[in-house]
């Protein structure tokens, strides 16, 4: 219900624009978030967005040179990214994330690669 795509192999200093598209669930409630995971490394939080689009956070890695947007009528969430560094290489992941005062509903991509090396 996640599909994540736009990754592959870019130059150091080069960009990438990474894609989820959602589906089966009503994509406006949920907020956003971007998770890499490099080989050997634990998954990591790189960028939120809330349900509305009005509130975002970067991690500091990432902080000026990672832009987290969403639009609602296409039930989307981007990740441009530029700048980018050798140390930026990693699975990405969409999640969308739900909390309610009974349940947390959470869902999550099958991941998308990217690759920064010359």
């Amino acid at each position: 219900q996640l599909v994540e795509s736009g990754g592959g192999l870019v130059q150091p200093g080069g960009s990438l624009r990474l894609s989820c598209v959602a589906s089966g669930f009503t994509f406006s409630a949920y907020a956003m978030s971007w998770y890499r995971q490099a080989p050997g490394k634990e998954r990591e939080l790189v960028a939120s967005i809330t349900n509305t689009g009005g509130t975002t956070n970067y991690a500091d890695s990432v902080k000026g040179r990672f832009t987290i947007s969403r639009d609602n009528a296409e039930n989307t969430v981007y990740l441009q990214m530029n700048s980018l560094k050798p140390e930026d290489t990693a699975v990405y992941f969409c999640r969308g994330r739900r909390i309610t005062s009974v349940q947390v509903y959470t869902y999550w991509g099958q991941g998308t690669q990217v690759t920064v090396s010359s």
